[in-house]
């Protein structure tokens, strides 16, 4: 027999109020009760901020994690585990977490030394890979999982295989409030006498408002004294993103249909006390959203629990919610239907009260009284089999223990160099030369960094913008009539040129693929579809190796998006079949190249191979893609054990021996990346210690122990002469450098967030 463990101290992890989000009123709901039912459990709570600056919290937030920053998830799971915290209960919500998919919380996770208590609010039926890896690592890492559906708990034990005796079930909560008569409210409203439908919740398209509106002119018919009240402000994200374009959407309409004189939008995120009196004014709740996919709705069950009459669409939680009586299910986008249900119910009081009566009498299982209790219960079985399995952990590590240390992104220099038309070629030291004016290959470089940063979370309106003014540079670059790229073009905004090179062009395929693959916007699916579509076909007759490598990669990326295109496809067959063969020609037992030099952006050559070998799954093209690559990080490795890259004054002839100088911050970037790559194809860590070797080349491990990167302004010198640092930070180096530290700090995040815990 195991002692009963005893909970102290409890800490809670996910959003918290004043922010504005469901998952905040939830966790800030969570902790109060627990604190309320059990007050010898000391409550403290950690919170994530997805803007600068944080919110103003109440006293029991005592440490703060910024959604984006790795670091301070390993500062918070230390915090933690010095505080003495004996129960960590997480809200795991996609979306609110770091890292690809959430990932940074894995790796706060894998360090605590406490059991782990998980609420899940969303299980995805369908997930991608990402999901799915982040998803099984979170339930191996947790002591228990708590889902609050029927539906939640079969796709978590069916999609995910987690095991049915660490799971519970434990309903969303919701405040204790009596069954009254809505008219008690009413009048607080102004709606005394009148029939009120009421949603509430933060507003987004998926609500599917636009139907209950169109349902309004056929309810009103009958009831004309109807008012239709949604409550909740626009959605953060949403209004950062698109503004209030959505709910003027809905005003409009409502002024369209005539029943503008029927709507109130009460437009900002009300307090709980102010939210149940809305919830007490109503004769019906209405839950009109568009798909099923809705595993909790923390709103539908604050109006069910509160005992209103229910009109929803069938989604998972109202499906299970509404059953037996209890409500009352539409189909989806009906707005016809929506208006027969609500009529309906207004018409049979009997009815309507008796379905009232049924919900409010479950939802005393869920008041947040007994929900507590439910979690105590969980909690306090975590603790017995956490301290069962006897997970152990060290609170002090060993470098070799810890994550790689990495510059912050600092993107100051980038700024700079950037105006409304692109990003400069050169600079004069630090100054953007503005003589030497634009290139296409920096563009559509610059491009690809901030594709990187908005998938690593980096949604800053000044990077959403420059994304715009690359992507725009690319589209004026592309000669519609040649099916060609221009490169070069003047500060006066004159392209030099009638055709670009090859390289040039494929730098641009590798990122309209990217922009394929990862863009945020529609508007940039579209165009770099189109211009994808219009300059892919040249790319088959080039004859430059690199160009075929930069398409390849991002042939390999478009793919990811619309894998049946069968011309892109075969494309890919005629650049890596052109690839294999310079190799089958140049190489020989010393020289594992593709061709008689080795010059610059080698490692491109391999990196194109061996994502191309992956996904085709040929596995040929990706030894050769590996062979090569491993051949050419041991020649550019000097005999002290630092990086040493082929010198562009010279190169490297076979037969010869290679340029030691002028080192250039592109042929690092190029290996950073293939190193990293050939990790994700392979799993073989000795590419990341390859991949970390080449970047320190930029932070002075290097044949003069000089660091290229600017700490101070953010940028990269152009080069490492013979005997000094080059004191141009122009547009290449410096995207290199912030290429290179992107794709270094994905993949501290990949190791730090999935490795396998040591002792476990």
């Amino acid at each position: 027999m195991h002692k009963q463990p005893s909970i102290r101290k409890i800490s809670f992890l996910g959003d918290y109020l004043p922010r504005k989000c469901g998952i905040a009123t939830f966790t800030t709901d969570l902790c109060t009760s627990v604190a309320e039912e059990f007050p010898s459990s000391k409550c403290l709570v950690v919170p994530v901020n997805d803007i600068e600056g944080g919110y103003e919290y109440p006293p029991e937030v005592r440490f703060e994690i910024t959604e984006q920053d790795l670091p301070s998830y390993l500062r918070a799971a230390d915090f933690l585990n010095i505080t003495g915290v004996d129960i960590l209960c997480v809200q795991h919500e996609f979306g609110i977490f770091g890292g690809v998919e959430g990932s940074h919380l894995l790796a706060l996770l894998h360090e605590l030394r406490m059991p782990i208590v998980t609420t899940l609010h969303t299980i995805l039926r369908e997930p991608n890979a990402d999901q799915q890896r982040v998803m099984r690592e979170l339930i191996r890492l947790s002591t228990r999982l708590v889902v609050m559906s029927e539906k939640g708990l079969e796709f978590l034990l069916n999609v995910y295989q987690a095991p049915a005796d660490k799971v519970d079930l434990i309903q969303h909560g919701i405040p204790d409030m009596p069954f009254a008569d809505p008219n008690y409210f009413k009048e607080e409203f102004g709606v005394a006498g009148k029939q009120v439908v009421l949603t509430f919740g933060l507003l987004s398209p998926n609500k599917g408002i636009e139907y209950a509106l169109k349902a309004l002119p056929d309810i009103i018919a009958e009831f004309p004294d109807t008012v239709f009240i949604v409550v909740g402000q626009t959605h953060p994200n949403l209004l950062r993103e698109e503004g209030e374009f959505y709910r003027l959407s809905l005003e409009r309409l409502a002024k369209d249909l005539g029943v503008q004189k029927h709507v109130v939008f009460f437009n900002r995120f009300v307090e709980l006390d102010e939210l149940m009196r809305f919830i007490g004014a109503a004769d019906i709740y209405l839950t009109p959203y568009l798909t099923e996919a809705q595993i909790t709705s923390g709103t539908l069950a604050y109006a069910f629990g509160a005992g209103n009459a229910v009109v929803s669409t069938p989604y998972w939680h109202a499906t299970e919610l509404l059953s037996d009586g209890r409500g009352k299910l539409v189909p989806f986008r009906d707005e016809k239907a929506i208006a027969v249900a609500v009529t309906a119910l207004l018409k049979d009081d009997p009815l309507r009260h008796s379905m009232r009566k049924k919900a409010y009498q479950m939802g005393r299982e869920m008041v947040w009284s007994r929900v507590a209790q439910l979690y105590m219960k969980s909690f306090l079985q975590a603790s017995q089999d956490h301290n069962f399995v006897g997970r152990k952990s060290s609170p002090i590590k060993t470098l070799d223990k810890q994550p790689d240390l990495l510059p912050a992104v600092k993107l100051d220099h980038l700024y700079r160099m950037s105006d409304s038309t692109g990003i400069f070629q050169h600079a004069s030291f630090t100054v953007p030369n503005f003589a030497e004016g634009y290139c296409t290959d920096d563009n559509a470089r610059a491009l690809v960094l901030t594709l990187m940063l908005q998938q690593s979370g980096n949604n800053a309106a000044r990077i959403n913008e420059l994304a715009a003014t690359y992507a725009s540079f690319l589209n004026h670059a592309f000669d519609r009539e040649s099916r060609r790229f221009r490169n070069f073009m003047s500060f006066d905004r004159k392209w030099l040129e009638e055709v670009g090179s090859e390289d040039c062009h494929g730098k641009a395929l590798w990122a309209l693929g990217l922009c394929m693959g990862h863009a945020r916007h529609d508007g940039f699916h579209m165009l770099a579809a189109e211009l994808f579509e219009q300059a892919l076909p040249v790319a088959s007759g080039f004859t430059s190796p690199r160009s075929w490598a930069f398409t390849l990669i991002g042939i390999d990326q478009y793919l990811k998006r619309l894998s049946g295109d069968r011309r892109a496809d075969q494309i890919r067959e005629v650049l890596t079949e052109k690839l294999m063969q310079r190799y089958a020609d140049a190489s020989s037992e010393d020289w594992h190249w593709f061709e008689d030099v080795v010059s610059y952006a080698n490692a491109k050559l391999s990196h194109a191979l061996i994502v191309s070998g992956r996904s085709m799954n040929n596995s040929g093209m990706l030894d050769i893609g590996l062979k090569t690559l491993r051949w050419l990080v041991r020649i550019q490795t000097s005999d002290a054990g630092s990086f040493r890259p082929i010198g562009s004054n010279g190169f490297f002839k076979k037969g010869q021996k290679p340029a030691l100088f002028d080192q250039q911050p592109i042929e690092a970037q190029a290996t950073v990346s293939a190193c990293i790559e050939a990790y994700y194809t392979t799993g073989d860590m000795f590419w990341t210690a390859e991949a970390r070797r080449a970047f320190e080349w930029f932070l002075g491990r290097n044949d003069l122990g000089l660091a290229l990167y600017d700490a101070n302004t953010g940028g990269c010198r152009d080069g490492l002469h013979v005997d000094r640092l080059s004191q141009n930070e122009g547009a290449e180096s410096t995207l290199a450098f912030l290429l290179s530290l992107e794709e270094m700090q994905t993949l501290r995040s990949t190791l730090t967030s999935f490795k396998e815990a040591l002792d476990e």
